[in-house]
């Protein structure tokens, strides 16, 4: 292919794509014309409902607000993942601690028991 032959074909196809720009604008106005046609051919009394304004109509401003306050919920969500892993720790710690307690007052129960067995045997005393 020569340059000429190029040139042509990039200007036949920006031509192609200015077309459709322009029928896809002309459809638009025409779409746009008869929905203010209709509109005011609808009764006063009869009140269209409010349409609600698309997410591209959001400002930066309010998307930007809604970023920092995931970005503040996600931080809240480590915060508490921390402390939770901090008590668990705390906890583990706990049970280290009473395990041994545990075993000496069965050992005291078993020592009490065997101890109160022994008293309860002997007959009381003649007098």
């Amino acid at each position: 292919m020569t340059e000429g032959e190029d040139s042509r074909r990039a200007a036949a196809q920006s031509g192609i794509v200015g077309r459709s720009i322009d029928e896809f604008v002309h459809q638009l106005r025409g779409f746009s014309d008869r929905a203010r046609n209709l509109a005011g051919a609808v009764p006063g009394r009869l009140s269209l409902p409010a349409l609600p304004s698309p997410p591209g109509a959001m400002s930066a401003a309010q998307v930007r607000a809604i970023a920092d306050v995931v970005k503040a919920q996600r931080q809240s969500i480590a915060a508490m993942s921390a402390q939770l892993q901090a008590f668990d720790q705390q906890l583990a710690v706990l049970e280290k601690i009473l395990d041994p307690l545990v075993e000496w007052s069965s050992s005291w129960a078993r020592l009490e028991e065997a101890v109160g067995d022994f008293v309860r045997r002997e007959p009381p005393p003649e007098g």
